[in-house]
């Protein structure tokens, strides 16, 4: 009789919850851990020796543009990381949304203005251009995200009249025993 009381009812899925568990988001995890081990590989090598060959202009437009790029880059992977945690189950989503808004994700353009950036080594634009597309995406989805979580309706109470029926014959029973060890 106690299965009986237990509800079953059947649940909405998530879009969200879909979305970050599937081969897409696989995906767009990889390219965005991929691009930051490309870009630390170059800043960290050949951007040196890059940025050395630089003119005066050329040398600050690279740092700025480097410092935003990885600027850029810690905050998608903040992002990519915090979602693939949820999905791993190693953080509750509740607890995700509060660690979420330390996460920046806003546009981040380039700052150079683009006769200055033309002075600047073709892999560094490369990987510039690469991130600013992934951030793109990245903040597309996220906005996705957010408006499914604004739409996920509230628990509305059901009324279940077989649990109903099964409460008052409790308290009946309840009430006949009890009459019965009173007597």
């Amino acid at each position: 009789m106690e299965a009986l009381l237990h509800e079953t009812s059947a649940q909405p899925i998530y879009f969200g919850a879909k979305l970050m568990s599937s081969a897409q988001f696989r995906s767009l995890f990889q390219e965005g851990m991929d691009l930051v081990a490309d870009a630390a590989a170059y800043l960290d090598g050949e951007g040196r020796d890059d940025s050395k060959r630089l003119n005066r202009a050329g040398a600050l437009a690279y740092s700025v543009e480097s410092m935003r790029l990885t600027t850029r880059l810690l905050q998608l992977a903040s992002w990519l990381l915090l979602q693939r945690a949820v999905n791993e189950g190693e953080l509750s989503a509740e607890d995700a949304g509060s660690d979420k808004h330390k996460i920046q994700l806003s546009p981040q353009d380039v700052a150079t203005n683009e006769e200055t950036f033309g002075l600047l080594p073709l892999r560094l634009c490369e990987l510039i251009d690469h991130s600013i597309r992934l951030q793109g995406r990245i903040l597309h989805l996220d906005d996705l995200l957010q408006r499914a979580e604004a739409d996920v309706p509230q628990p509305v109470a059901q009324r279940n009249p077989v649990a109903e029926c099964l409460d008052a014959l409790k308290a009946a029973l309840a009430r006949e025993i009890g009459e019965a060890e009173g007597s």
